[in-house]
């Protein structure tokens, strides 16, 4: 059985409008110094996260109405939905918390464009179904919750990165922003590959190649020849940010937070797989890149603990772990595994 979802799908779609209001007043609010595009900013976002809590919660009562009664947390679609709500939850937090505003317009772009993927026709399977038995399990709400949790925090430390090269105004911001245009590079080659390519391993090889080539492109211009222009930018957009050392700490901050909800996730995983197939652990390619997302946060945290590692290297530690946590909810699902229905 399956339904079109008519009412919560209504809702969702004005919620991934009212995160790209926000996202774009944030913007504004940010490059042109207006407060009152900020005040704007932040009542959009507010209510776009109560339309996001409405529309999440409206799902799940037609699952009851369907039959079904689970909690939409089962695929694609409703981890993007899940995504962008807990993800402007916890910013609305910080933002309430430390009063600063610049730190939405990449928190918000991030939940408008999970929302907006979600949309699109053959990114996710929008359809209210009945769970696979092997996964009805309580332990599917803690699993994906937790795991989610972390993946907003990890945006979050992923937003201050930038903050924080911003306000330092070195030529790692250079290399940060040449490694995003780079995933972005490797994710639509990925996209128009895999029409051509039939082999999942080797698109993503290939689109792995052209990402790295396009970061180190990217990165020579941007610390290279793009220097005087961006430093002229720079100096403008780190005006009003907090000092250094606040957004270092807020950074470290996020990344502990997401590091210990990661941790519960994987481990409330490794039950439910136990429960549902009867081993704790199947080296599954989600599971795998999952235990890799959290070695690349733990060693950070380590190196941080023993060797004090700040700043700049933060930054650097925050934009890999997020891309590995990209790769871990969207790249394995393009290779064979227990994991692939999601």
């Amino acid at each position: 059985m399956t339904s079109s979802f008519a009412a919560s799908s209504s809702v969702l779609a004005a919620v991934t409008f009212l995160y790209g209001l926000a996202a774009l007043f944030y913007w504004i609010c940010w490059i042109f110094k207006t407060p009152s595009f900020g005040r704007m900013a932040t009542v959009a976002a507010i209510a776009g996260v109560l339309g996001n809590w409405a529309g999440f919660g409206l799902r799940w009562w037609e699952s009851h109405q369907m039959d079904i009664g689970r909690i939409p947390l089962s695929n694609l679609y409703e981890s993007l939905v899940f995504f962008g709500l807990v993800t402007m939850t916890v910013y609305l937090f910080v933002e309430f918390q430390y009063r600063f505003r610049a730190l939405g317009a990449f928190v918000a772009s991030l939940s408008f464009l999970a929302l907006a993927y979600a949309s699109l026709p053959g990114s996710g399977d929008g359809t209210i179904r009945p769970l696979l038995p092997a996964l009805q399990s309580n332990w599917l709400t803690a699993h994906v919750a937790t795991c989610f949790l972390g993946y907003a925090a990890f945006a979050l430390a992923f937003g201050l990165a930038h903050l924080y090269l911003l306000k330092k105004s070195d030529h790692a911001l250079g290399t940060v922003l040449g490694a995003d245009l780079g995933a972005v590079v490797a994710v639509v080659s990925g996209l128009l590959l895999g029409k051509r390519i039939s082999s999942a391993f080797f698109m993503l090889l290939a689109a792995f190649f052209l990402g790295l080539a396009f970061f180190a492109l990217a990165s020579w211009l941007f610390t290279h020849l793009l220097k005087p222009r961006m430093d002229r930018l720079v100096n403008h957009l780190a005006d009003k940010l907090p000092d250094s050392g606040t957004l270092d700490e807020l950074m470290h901050q996020s990344i502990l937070f997401g590091f210990l909800f990661l941790s519960a996730g994987i481990i409330t995983g490794a039950v439910w797989a136990n429960s549902a197939w009867g081993r704790y652990w199947s080296w599954d390619p989600k599971e795998t890149w999952s235990l890799i997302t959290w070695f690349a946060y733990a060693i950070f945290l380590h190196m941080r603990l023993v060797r004090g590692w700040h700043g700049a290297k933060t930054a650097y530690c925050a934009v890999f772990g997020f891309f590995c946590v990209l790769f871990t909810w969207f790249g394995v699902n393009l290779l064979p595994g227990l994991h692939s229905y999601a």
